[in-house]
């Protein structure tokens, strides 16, 4: 045995004992979170500003920090969901349509199509479910992909916008405003398909938005000017392009124009007044055709699709 005097603070070459991870006490670890100081495995350790922060401070810091918000009070997010959903739904029935007629151009023969799209003298009668429906039907693959096309490129730009809840809104009014308008002052012999109502409001949407950011509007208003002035050489529904872009340019007016204090609030008032805006116009639009019954019905059986 040696007689060597042994160091105060222990035999040379001895290890002190290695912490553990404070949230996990079967890790041990060397690695300490530059916030607390704490002891933290790798799974509990996030990449800071400065070093590594763990889980617990990150967490804190995001109730603590503000986060960014657009012009109209969404959370600033590059993620985009709605839009992808909205296609992937449009694609859906168009695909359905096509499996039942057999043919990828003449697919408004399909049950579904008819069951789904609009004709007013039945919306009148009941199938109210024929307002919101019409906008996923289309009438072939061409119709569908100039839509589509459309509503991925504007669709983007809008929801980052908005937020998933407010696009959604201006979407599903825009296409109900489509439908509203088409439904009011159009004739009853008509059968309407498609998600124009909802594409024109996404890009009134734009343009509001563009317009307050101070940025070029020119692109859009040619657009838009072009797409309403070849609906008079085409049987695009006018009526429904215009209804769609008007509701959702209004709306998108109003969540802008929103004051910051109870903003939440005024937006949900001037949804509300949409709503009631365009349910008047059906209500209305029905009651005139209940009145009109006879004729009405007359002269749709030579006009009603087969």
């Amino acid at each position: 045995m040696s007689n060597a005097p042994v160091p105060p603070e222990g035999p040379i070459g001895a290890e002190p004992e290695t912490p553990v991870c404070a949230r996990h006490p079967d890790r041990p670890t060397r690695l300490r979170c530059t916030r607390c100081d704490r002891p933290m495995c790798t799974d509990c350790l996030r990449d800071a500003a400065v070093g590594m922060q763990c889980v617990d401070c990150v967490n804190q810091g995001k109730r603590t920090v503000r986060s960014a918000r657009t012009i109209v009070g969404a959370e600033v997010s590059d993620r985009v969901i709605v839009t992808p959903v909205l296609i992937a739904l449009n694609v859906l029935a168009y695909v359905v349509t096509v499996f039942q007629s057999g043919s990828p151009m003449n697919n408004d023969r399909a049950g579904f199509f008819t069951a789904t799209s609009m004709i007013p003298e039945l919306t009148a009668q009941g199938e109210w479910w024929r307002v919101l429906t019409s906008g996923f039907m289309h009438f072939g693959l061409i119709h569908l992909a100039l839509n589509m096309a459309v509503l991925h490129v504007v669709g983007q730009n809008v929801e980052r916008e908005l937020g998933k809840l407010r696009f959604s809104a201006v979407y599903f009014l825009s296409l109900l405003g489509g439908s509203a308008a088409a439904f009011y002052f159009g004739t009853v012999c008509q059968q309407l398909a498609g998600a124009s109502g909802a594409v024109f409001g996404l890009m009134g949407a734009l343009l509001i938005l563009w317009k307050r950011q101070r940025r070029d509007i020119s692109t859009i208003v040619v657009v838009v000017g072009i797409n309403l002035v070849s609906n008079l050489f085409t049987n695009a529904s006018l009526l429904g392009h215009l209804g769609g872009f008007v509701i959702g340019g209004l709306l998108t007016i109003a969540m802008v124009r929103a004051p910051a204090q109870n903003r939440n609030l005024y937006q949900i008032g001037a949804v509300v007044a949409a709503v009631v805006l365009l349910g008047g116009m059906f209500a209305l639009r029905a009651a005139q055709l209940d009145t009109d019954a006879e004729v009405i019905l007359e002269i749709a059986r030579t006009c009603r699709p087969n």
